[in-house]
This record gives C-alpha cells, structure tokens and sequence, in this order.
C-alpha cells in the first residue's frame, strides 16, 4: 500500500473507490495544484498567526483503507437533536458509513440523501456540476486542493424545487485512525428548504491526527436553509476546513457553528450573498483551553445589492489557549443598498489565555449600511464577587458568567437540541 501523499496514492483512493472516470481526472488535476501550491507560513498575511511548522503532514496521510470498524461509537452521535425526527441519519467513521436511514416521505419527495460515493456513483449529473466547482474550489488553497486530491467520506444532499424537505437530516463522523478528509455538499433549488446537522468528533490520542473538510452549500433562489456544523474532535486532531455558501436571490441561509475540539483549527468560512435580497447570519460558539489554537477565518461576500449578512461569534479562553478571528465584509461596486454586520467577542477566563481579533470591511459602494465590533476582555471579578456574595460557589459563579457571556449567541440558534449540546459542552470546558 502506498503511503504519504503523493500521485499514486491519489490514483490507489480512487481505483479502491471504484471512481468514474471524471472524479478520478478532477483527484489528479487537485493532486497538480497542491504540488504547485507552496505550503502557507506566516509570512502569510492569512496564516499570519497559526505557524504549521509542528505539523507532520506527510507522516499523517491519507485515508486508503477500507476505515476502521470504529468499536463503540459514541451514543451521541446522530441523537435527535431537532424537535422534529430527523428524516435522514447518516453515521460514518473515517468516512465510511456505518449507519444509514432515510424516510420514504423524503424519498417520495425526491430528496437525495447519501454519502458523498453514493453521490459520485449514482447521480453523477449533480455531482460533478456540483463538487467544488460553485463555492470551494482547489485553488483556495494548499489544504483545499490537498482536499480535492484525497477527500473520503462526507454528505451529499439535494433537495429539488420548491421542496421542503419533509424532516430534518442529521450527519455524522467518528474520526478513529486519524486521517479524515470529509465533504459535505448541500444543494437546494429554487424555492426548497432544509435542516441540516452535521458533526464530527473523535476521542483523544497519542500522535498527530488530521482532518482536512470541505462543506459546499448551495442555496438556490427563494430556497431557505439551516446548516448547523458541531465539532469537538480530540486535542490531538489538526484540522483544516475550507466552507463556502452560495446564497442566491431572496433566499435565506441560517449557519451556526460550534468549536470545541481539536490541537490547532485553521477554518475558512464564507458566504457569497450573489442575488438580490438574499440573507444570510452566521453565528459562532467557542471554547478553547489548555493549549488549544483556534484560527477562525470568516468572509462575507456581498456581490449583488440589497444583502444582508450578520455575524456573531463570541469565544472563550482558558488555560494557554489561543485564538485568532479574522472577519471581513466585502462589497462590491453594484452592492447598493447592503447591510453588513460583523461582531466577534472573547472572553478569558485566565490571564495565560490570548484571544487576537481582528474585524475589516472592503467597502466599494457608496450606499451600504456595514459595521463591525470587536471585544477582548477578562472575566468581571466584580460579577463573580457579586454572585459569591449571594452564597454561591465561586465556579458556579463562573460557569454562570460564561452562560451569560454566551446568551446573545445562544439566542440565535433556531434549535433547541443543539443549544443544550453547545451548552452543556461548554460547562464542561469552563470546570
């Protein structure tokens, strides 16, 4: 068996993936770009703050193998989160499914829901039109186009016009032997609606582990989706997502995003609002402690006029931990009329603790309503005095001031399942 990244092992994913032909070309001409592609230090201005030099990228590699059984995975996974039963669930460890189910009323409706093989195979008109070819694409970057060459595993999801999709779908991955590579891809036509949950977790270990995504979500005209994407990987796992929506005219795009997990995140995070009154907010939770980096990068795009975006994230810190958070609202000439809105804020719990934040806008029109806010504070001791006076334990004081930091962001999360998850995950982190 082939091992590292090189044009072989590419070849070997494909050919044990029993691949038509154009994916196998599109694996290759990624496998080209990331040759050609330098890998990033800081002295560039993205990766300014992450340096990549501890990284073991070549010893890691890709995922060939048929995937581990995965023993136990763990029961929260794919667990109804949504007041509705979810209508699709899809598990899968190290990207290869161990749990698939689908309703017959989504089938009836002709809603597609499957892994991302499935996809490749049986409906290859909407795959290939699709696949990194609309929001992410290999020339993003190192890791996106080492993406492209190596990916494995992932969700595939289309829901055609004017549908809406019958019940919620829930997606899943359980990371074992340390080298995942998952692509989600979400289509809606005009006028459809979703709900999407997708999450990926794994336990702790020893060594480097790895996971390099994609999440792709196309929002037609009139279409309304939510996306909600939970990560909480083990404080081993290096990961590194490129995530793009496409939010088309008058349609609506609800993304939340919640990170718990891993040693080092690195995550590109846009949104092309492309047609007239479309409308997207994104909203962002994170704890990070003992010595765990986070680096957020967040765009949203507005290339047509009368947009609206909103941003939220809010972040906290103890321990040695780091984060980075770099936001940028970009409009364009004809974007008349647009509202952006971006706000990133950051708690730390303990002075060893840095949080780095960094908002910009990229103004181009002369009619535009844009705005940013940036805050990086330490935890209030006059609150927590104040609760502790009232008789209450000073780490029940904290965990109570982390919740309040954390409502405003918490508020805006459409599902209650996925608020109580957040939150319970991060009175854990807090102690």
């Amino acid at each position: 068996m082939t091992t590292g990244f090189t044009r072989e092992a590419v070849e070997e994913l494909s050919a044990a993936l029993h691949e038509p032909a154009w994916m196998r070309e599109f694996r290759l001409k990624a496998w080209e770009v990331y040759e050609q592609t330098p890998m990033p230090t800081t002295n560039d201005e993205p990766w300014r703050r992450t340096d990549l030099r501890r990284l073991k990228l070549n010893e890691i590699g890709p995922s060939l193998n048929g995937g581990s059984d995965g023993g136990h995975v763990p029961s929260y996974l794919g667990e109804q989160l949504t007041e509705d039963k979810a209508g699709g669930i899809l598990v899968q460890v190290d990207g290869v499914t161990r749990q698939y189910e689908v309703s017959e009323q989504l089938k009836e409706q002709g809603v597609l829901f499957c892994n991302m093989e499935t996809a490749v195979r049986d409906y290859p008109e909407l795959a290939q039109k699709y696949f990194m070819s609309q929001a992410v694409q290999v020339e993003n970057g190192k890791f996106a186009a080492l993406h492209g060459a190596f990916w494995r595993g992932g969700t595939f999801l289309y829901v055609p016009k004017n549908v809406k999709a019958a019940a919620p779908l829930h997606s899943a991955l359980w990371a074992v032997d340390g080298r995942t590579f998952s692509h989600t891809l979400v289509v809606l036509e005009q006028g459809a609606e979703a709900v999407v949950i997708d999450e990926y977790a794994s336990e702790s270990a020893e060594g480097q582990a790895l996971h390099n995504g994609v999440v792709e979500l196309i929002v037609g005209d009139g279409a309304g989706l939510v996306y909600v994407n939970l990560q909480d990987f083990g404080t081993n796992v290096w990961q590194f997502n490129h995530e793009r929506g496409r939010v088309g005219r008058d349609a609506r795009l609800e993304w939340v995003t919640s990170v718990m997990g891993t040693r080092l995140v690195k995550n590109f995070q846009s949104v092309e609002l492309d047609g007239r009154g479309s409308w997207a907010r994104m909203s962002g939770l994170f704890f990070a402690n003992q010595r765990q980096h986070f680096d957020l990068d967040t765009q949203q795009n507005h290339n047509a006029p009368d947009t609206v975006s909103d941003l939220l994230y809010k972040g906290a810190l103890k321990d040695r931990a780091r984060s980075v958070w770099q936001g940028l609202i970009k409009a364009l000439p004809n974007s008349q009329r647009i509202d952006g809105f971006q706000a990133n804020r950051n708690l730390l719990l303990e002075r060893t603790a840095r949080a780095d934040s960094i908002p910009g806008l990229e103004i181009e029109a002369d009619d535009v309503r844009c705005t940013h806010a940036s805050t990086v504070g330490h935890i209030d001791e006059q609150e927590v005095f104040y609760l502790m006076s009232r008789g209450i334990p000073r780490q029940t004081a904290v965990r109570m001031v982390v919740e309040g930091f954390f409502a405003p962001v918490m508020e805006r999360i459409p599902i209650e399942g996925v608020r109580n998850r957040i939150a319970a995950r991060i009175l854990e982190k807090v102690g």
